[in-house]
């Protein structure tokens, strides 16, 4: 079995191959395609089918953003939960003030950089991408989907 490649910031972007690279061009492709036709042969059936390709493409596209959101829940939790076992009080009570952004990125510092990582993100307000980047020893997350 092949080794995984270490991630970091640069790499840590999931791409899955069968939406990404198949799924969604094709959805694409022929939602471009229908309209193409609409407009060289009117018709109501040609415009019905402009109307269900884009209905497919916002399927798609919900269903991907509806796994993605169950996730980031599942993160907060998991990360709320590690958090509140590495975290020192005062810290620990400022829990709810990390937003889900900074939730969700803090999943990738280690736990021994996590307790300044959180007092910076809290006191400097930042954001998501702000987070990662502040992220010295990377904990990989290789699940999400």
């Amino acid at each position: 079995m092949a080794e995984k490649v270490p991630q970091s910031f640069a790499n840590h972007v999931r791409w899955d191959p069968a939406f990404h690279f198949f799924l969604a061009p094709v959805f694409l492709i022929t939602f471009i395609v229908s309209i193409v036709h609409a407009v060289r042969h009117p018709g109501w059936e040609q415009w019905w089918a402009v109307v269900f390709f884009f209905a497919a493409i916002l399927l798609a596209l919900k269903a991907r953003l509806y796994a993605l959101r169950v996730q980031d829940r599942v993160i907060r939790l998991e990360e709320r939960l590690r958090l509140s076992g590495l975290l020192a009080e005062p810290l620990r009570s400022r829990l709810s003030e990390l937003n889900e952004g900074q939730l969700i990125a803090l999943r990738f510092a280690s736990d021994a950089e996590c307790p300044a990582l959180v007092e910076k993100a809290l006191r400097e307000k930042l954001t998501r991408g702000d987070v990662k980047k502040g992220v010295q020893v990377w904990r990989a997350d290789y699940w999400r989907v």
